[in-house]
């Protein structure tokens, strides 16, 4: 549920004396980008733009940002808007306020300069957005003091090759997805990994998730929750046409190469972070792998996935004699 405007209110924010004692701060260039026109969005984004400010460390915008609507930009001093493609090199920091989508937008533009990114969330899950925004002046004291945790993210890379050219190439944190579009018809596809034959399936299509993404469309297709830290890749079919067909695990250095079965009677689609859909041809090959770059998030002091877990997905939700409080160690 999101916070209403009154509680999202961040009231130890305009307090002069907050940061006083941060003499060196560790990140003095922040970056801040947010993307859904919301207007609990636009009010978290001005809030911790005016704290930046009155610090006295440097504010920097991508031009996507600095023109929504509402976005003050005329009361702060030291301020920079720029391109996005070019925040992720100027920037110690970037703060995305929105929800997992914001960051997901956001990686394909700072993956490769390895900045950190911290998360303030106002979407509904949060598991990458995990500040929540009224303990966002606390928390970005934390981490202004040094306190903090970085959590390297593995991306995929995808291409669609016609021989030994390549027609299409994107990159995705969560997941890429092959589909049927809008048939109602299943794809005929067979797949290899490592060059080894895996099987020919019937289904609505595929889901290659990095661990990032086992937690989004992956789950609810069924797949496995892997945590961030492992070097794994999971392959979640989509209403197989078969009982036997489950979710395959492989490792991260795996490369996945798919390829459309001439009896196939759709069109095969291809999307990356649900991004804009491409075709996959009969002739084509599609083939994901492990991308060069990495994302590094940022999470403030106390971050634990299994409990991030447990508040998004309502594990927390079991009978009063079972309380995780009460229980003994195990």
């Amino acid at each position: 549920m999101e916070h209403s405007l009154q509680s999202a209110k961040l009231p130890h924010l305009s307090d002069s004396t907050l940061f006083c004692n941060i003499k060196n701060p560790a990140f003095r260039r922040i970056g801040l980008m947010g993307r859904v026109r919301k207007k609990t969005v636009i009010q978290t984004i001005n809030e911790i733009a005016q704290t930046i400010n009155k610090m006295g460390l440097s504010l920097i915008m991508d031009s996507e940002t600095g023109h929504l609507p509402n976005v003050d930009l005329e009361s702060l001093e030291r301020l920079q808007v720029v391109r996005r493609s070019l925040i992720g090199e100027i920037c110690d920091l970037v703060i995305v306020v929105g929800g997992d989508g914001s960051i997901l937008h956001a990686a394909h533009a700072l993956a490769r300069y390895r900045v950190p990114v911290l998360g303030v969330n106002r979407g509904r899950l949060g598991f990458l957005t995990d500040v929540n925004p009224d303990e966002a002046g606390q928390k970005l004291q934390q981490v202004l003091m040094g306190d903090y945790q970085l959590d390297q993210r593995f991306l995929l890379t995808c291409e669609i090759r016609d021989g030994r050219r390549v027609v299409h190439e994107d990159m995705a944190l969560n997941d890429v997805v092959l589909h049927a579009g809008k048939s109602v018809h299943m794809i005929d596809f067979q797949m290899k990994i490592d060059g080894l034959d895996v099987y020919r399936q019937h289904s609505d299509g595929l889901i290659v998730a990095t661990p990032t993404g086992s937690t989004a469309y992956a789950l609810s297709g069924g797949g496995p929750i892997i945590h961030p830290s492992m070097d794994a890749i999971c392959l979640v079919p989509m209403h197989p046409h078969t009982l036997s067909s489950r979710p395959i695990v492989v490792s991260g250095t795996s490369e996945i190469v798919i390829k459309i079965h001439k009896d196939n009677r759709t069109q095969p689609m291809v999307s990356a972070d649900g991004k804009t859909s491409v075709p996959l041809d009969h002739g084509q090959r599609l083939h994901i792998r492990k991308h060069p770059d990495k994302l590094t998030l940022l999470h403030p002091p106390g971050f634990d996935f299994y409990k991030a877990c447990r508040t998004k997905l309502n594990w927390n939700t079991h009978a009063e004699e079972f309380n995780l409080d009460r229980d003994e160690d195990v």
